[in-house]
């Protein structure tokens, strides 16, 4: 997992005493997680009365940098041993990157649920079923005589909660026929662009 050196500034920050003492450092990591999952306590930076005493330039970049790290953390599905010399390199003590780590290992599992509802993923087809009906008469008509296919698409949504769903549609000859045409050739195209 790489950051960037604006990120490792940020963390530098978030790691100094100086800058950010003890006591404001576990809220404020407990701060990141709280806006991560958007809970509806979160107020502006500005506005917190534990964040108020500390530079304001300095709270907003070590919040950036720890935000980022939280969720590229998770992104990456981290651990201690991924962690540990990123912070190392950072200059964090030993309490304050234990501290970090443990609070992220808590909450891990639940940024990367929020993450992966967050992307645009779209079904897969893993299953196809079909069926040949053929229609004699239907209520406007009194002869139609026409075989329809019914066709049932078994699809599963990627993401963490795997979900299968059927899609169903009916077609007729030529338009099966059109269809599996036109899957054909997206299947050459594919090949064509996986040579390239």
């Amino acid at each position: 997992m790489e950051i960037s050196a604006e990120v490792q500034e940020g963390l530098q920050l978030a790691g100094d005493t100086a800058h950010i003492p003890d006591k404001v450092f576990k809220y404020l990591v407990e701060r990141v997680f709280e806006d991560i999952f958007k809970r509806p306590s979160a107020r502006s930076l500005k506005e917190d009365g534990n964040l108020k005493s500390l530079d304001a330039a300095v709270v907003k970049q070590a919040y950036a940098a720890l935000c980022t790290l939280a969720l590229e953390g998770a992104k990456h599905d981290a651990n201690s041993s991924n962690l540990s010399p990123i912070l190392e390199d950072c200059k964090w003590t030993t309490d304050r990157t234990e501290s970090f780590i443990n609070i992220f290992l808590d909450r891990k599992e639940t940024v990367r649920v929020l993450l992966g509802n967050i992307r645009q993923v779209h079904p897969h087809i893993v299953d196809v079923d079909w069926r040949l009906d053929y229609y004699m008469k239907s209520n406007h008509k009194d002869k139609v005589n026409e075989a329809t296919y019914l066709i049932t698409l078994k699809t599963e949504e990627g993401g963490l909660n795997r979900k299968t769903k059927d899609v169903q549609f009916c077609c007729s000859l030529e338009q099966l026929q059109d269809l599996v045409g036109k899957l054909k050739d997206a299947t050459r195209s594919l090949e064509k662009a996986s040579l390239s």
